[in-house]
């Protein structure tokens, strides 16, 4: 059974996101939370609705294959931050995230992320650790690396750089900007 995010089912069904997530959040809607804490809506549960809406269900689903970002990060505000702007994103993302290095390489072998944003204070194994594991695998070497710190200094920074990290991030975040540069490494915009 196909599960959509969001932004898929958005696109599907030719309504605004906002109006999804208030058929989710009025019970209209069954809405499935994602190992990662997004939203995901199956297929299925969505037709039904537009057929009992007297809504046209549309004939296919033409769909990309989502792109995969594991969030790393033991703050967990930071974390539901982060996913709650993936989600909302256009490109209806696969998210799942980890809460210390142990947990992300566990993730990481088994979700097979294309993106990573990882935090460098971490417990278990730091983000430098994961990162230099990451970019050093033949396995996983093309995994993109946006690292943050709420103390990114020029040495951290070159640091990181050298582990093999895509780009860094200080902390307070710029979510537009972050979301830009997410789509920019995974080939999605320009």
């Amino acid at each position: 059974m196909e599960t959509l995010s969001v932004s898929q089912a958005s696109t599907y069904c030719n309504v605004p996101m906002e109006t999804l997530i208030n058929w989710i959040e009025t019970g209209r809607l069954r809405a499935l939370i994602t190992e990662g804490g997004s939203r995901g809506i199956k297929k299925d549960d969505l037709d039904a609705l537009l057929t009992e809406m007297g809504l046209p269900v549309p004939a296919k689903i033409d769909l990309k294959e989502r792109k995969k970002i594991l969030v790393v990060d033991d703050d967990k505000i930071i974390v539901d931050t982060i996913l709650q702007a993936l989600e909302d994103d256009e490109h209806g993302y696969e998210l799942m995230s980890a809460a210390d290095g142990l947990q992300a390489e566990l993730e990481i072998s088994r979700f097979k992320p294309d993106l990573i944003i990882l935090d460098i204070m971490i417990p278990d194994i730091n983000g430098y650790e994961v990162c230099r594991k990451v970019k050093s695998d033949p396995a996983t070497k093309g995994i993109k690396v946006i690292v943050l710190s709420a103390y990114l200094s020029e040495e951290a920074f070159l640091q990181m750089r050298t582990y093999g990290a895509d780009l860094c991030f200080s902390k307070p975040l710029a979510l537009a900007q972050l979301k830009s540069d997410v789509a920019k490494l995974l080939g999605l915009e320009t």
